[in-house]
């Protein structure tokens, strides 16, 4: 095989690999249409033909007739009429020597420096071809095709063997795609963004009908903030494409939406559906945003039309179980939690929301066995191990809670948000200092992550260092000042400022935080509480009436009929399962000492067993779990050791950071200053 190689500055070649090429060229046969069975004078005598490469062997035509015994009593008018058929035989063969010459197919190469060479080509044939009419004019006429066919025929690209002497080279190996796309996601992880867009920059333009390289360039562009650029590269796709490719389409319309142009959104959404309406994702994506405008029953719609035209999903499901739960219709909501775990029994978004809403209802012992299936189901995601975490440390489990956040610090060294709420336990049950050691480590992993900012400066509140805290106020601040963490961050400033007796900026404060979250009932009520303190009380009601006037309340439909989805439950159950991914050394273990136990009966007491009909339910000891052996897990499963855990966690603490997140190249927002309209 041929090779060729991708150059990356930082990386090592990047092998493509190609065709083995045949270096014997095939040959082609030309026969005539039709044959005569006996001469006359209007239609002579035409062998078959073939290629000029087999004219040297065998005559194209006889310009002699071959002698014969009835030859002899031909008379001197036969023998001159057979001359002149001869000397038209003659003419006829060389004109179709030139004409009937079969090519082989090649492609056109790609390029600039194959249309250059092209041009170059053309152009010689052309003052080649001009010469050939000009020398060749008596003896073209006297054939029906004409040297206007001639030069027709030459002119068909596919057709002319002169351009793959010049060099074209042949499409790479599909193979070279693929590779190509990992390599551009490793990069990616590495924040290597500039090699990794050149690369895919390369794979679109070998492979510009696939729709993979353009979702990538567009992802990796997405993340450095250079939005335009990725709504380019998915325009780009999707004219490649042919508007057939549903992941292009769903990108775009989650960057509109990301961009504010919520009505290119929804067309975008509308594209992908028609392009491919099995695209799970587009109607579920389309659905939450949706719901972030509060259109409860579009979103409704859009989940319920996925169900229809994909199945069971455990995204669609779960996210009706969130709708469901919101509208305090918990039943409802278990039984959706319950179809989508289902689905996808490796599904950890949809245990940990369901142990979520046990938690909530304060039924403890279901909540704590769905953490653990949670955990179970992706050993490594941070989120389950956070969540367990600060469950278990507000029910009081404080070692409980500080060894899931210490495990999941483990296994995710690079999250800040493990160390923050880590950093609150230790406040809160052990010493600041040690706490500011676990602020200043996540700071580090992450300096543009605002909520370890401003849980900094409450802690720096607390303990009566202000101006410490109004640093870490700011810099939270100037990283961005519009999000949901600016306008939490500004109503503790405020709420810092009113009790350091500045009522003025406290005000200030309490007025720029409602311009970014008008819907924020902790900010209105701390504001009313500030000016009846002073009394004001006229104010104050004035604060709450304002609150009331401005508030979005959204209904939820109190009649949208739940059996809709019986229709597609009967199917769920008989989806099989195309990946057997739980085969592994702690899972075996598990079922060899549960033999008596079939699967069927096993989840179906895990699923009662989360329900709230479970025995004592809001108790409170780690022990009265299922059975889990925490210990075993994470030795088995994470390879860590349950008596060195503290130990591990000194050690991180002590090395380098390793920053998840480089400083070049990375969008940093300009400074605002932050609205303070009057109310």
């Amino acid at each position: 095989m041929s090779q060729f190689s991708f150059t990356s500055p930082s990386s090592s070649n990047f092998t493509l690999f190609y065709h083995s090429q045949n270096q014997t060229p095939s040959k082609f046969h030309v026969f005539s249409p039709f044959r005569t069975s006996q001469p006359s004078p209007s239609h002579p005598i035409l062998p078959p033909l073939c290629s000029r490469e087999l004219s040297s062997s065998s005559p194209l035509l006889e310009e002699k007739p071959e002698p014969s015994q009835s030859s002899s009593k031909f008379d001197p008018q036969d023998r001159l009429y057979n001359d002149e058929v001869a000397d038209e035989i003659s003419t006829t063969k060389k004109s179709l020597e030139e004409l009937l010459v079969v090519r082989r197919p090649v492609k056109e190469p790609y390029g600039e420096d194959g249309d250059e060479k092209g041009e170059e080509i053309s152009e010689v044939e052309d003052s080649q071809e001009r010469n050939d009419l000009q020398e060749e004019q008596p003896s073209s006429l006297s054939f029906p095709l004409d040297a206007g066919l001639k030069k027709f025929a030459k002119k068909v690209p596919i057709f002319e063997p002169s351009r793959l002497e010049s060099g074209s080279a042949e499409k790479p190996l599909k193979v070279n795609l693929d590779l190509a796309l990992y390599k551009a996601k490793i990069l990616a992880r590495k924040f290597q963004y500039a090699d990794a867009e050149k690369i895919l920059e390369q794979c679109i333009d070998v492979w510009p009908e696939d729709g993979r390289s353009y979702v990538a360039l567009g992802k990796i562009l997405s993340k450095q903030s250079k939005l335009n650029e990725a709504r380019a590269v998915y325009e780009k796709g999707c004219q490649a494409t042919q508007g057939e490719n549903p992941y292009i389409w769903q990108c775009w319309a989650i960057l509109e939406n990301r961009m504010g142009n919520l009505r290119r959104a929804r067309e975008l959404f509308d594209a992908a559906t028609v392009a491919d309406k099995k695209h799970i994702a587009a109607w579920h994506g389309w659905a939450v945003l949706e719901l972030q405008q509060g259109n409860i029953k579009k979103a409704r719609n859009l989940l319920g039309k996925g169900l229809k035209f994909c199945g069971g999903n455990e995204y669609v499901y779960q996210t009706l179980a969130l709708l469901e739960a919101k509208a305090k219709r918990y039943e409802r909501a278990r039984y959706l939690f319950k179809q989508a775990t289902r689905c996808n029994r490796k599904s950890c978004a949809s245990w940990l929301a369901w142990a979520q809403l046990e938690a909530q209802l304060e039924n403890n012992r279901a909540a704590r066995q769905l953490f653990e299936k949670a955990v179970q189901a992706s050993p490594k995601n941070r989120f389950a191990w956070h969540v367990w975490g600060v469950f278990e440390a507000n029910l009081g489990n404080i070692n409980q809670g500080r060894k899931l956040l210490t495990i999941g610090h483990m296994v995710n060294p690079r999250d800040p948000v493990l160390l923050q709420s880590l950093a609150l336990i230790e406040y809160k049950n052990s010493t600041a200092n040690l706490a500011r050691v676990l602020f200043r480590r996540a700071s580090q992993l992450d300096p543009r992550h605002q909520p370890v900012w401003i849980a900094w400066g409450w802690m720096e509140w607390k303990e009566g260092n202000i101006s410490t805290a109004r640093e870490l106020y700011q810099k939270a601040l100037s990283i961005n000042a519009t999000t949901e963490s600016a306008a939490r961050c500004l109503q503790a400033w405020g709420v810092l400022e009113q009790r350091a007796g500045n009522l003025s900026a406290a005000r200030r404060l309490f007025r720029s935080s409602l311009n970014i979250n008008s819907q924020s009932y902790i900010t209105w009520m701390t504001w009313a509480n500030l000016e009846e303190d002073q009394g004001n009380s006229v104010r104050a009601e004035e604060i709450r009436n304002l609150y009331f006037q401005q508030r979005t309340e959204v209904v939820d439909d109190e009649s949208w009929i739940m059996g809709f989805l019986d229709v597609f439950d009967p199917a769920i159950d008989s989806i099989k399962r195309l990946l057997n991914l739980d085969q592994n050394s702690y899972y075996k273990v598990k079922e060899s000492t549960s033999d008596t136990i079939s699967g069927d009966d096993a989840e179906r007491s895990t699923e009662e067993s989360a329900g709230p009909s479970s025995g004592n339910v809001n108790d409170n000891n780690i022990d009265a779990g299922s059975g889990f052996d925490l210990d075993d897990f994470i030795c088995v499963m994470l390879s860590l050791d349950p008596s060195k855990l503290e130990v591990q966690l000194a050690t991180s603490l002590k090395d380098p950071p390793n920053i998840a997140r480089t400083t070049s190249g990375v969008w940093r927002p300009s400074t605002k200053t932050i609205r303070t309209s009057s109310i």
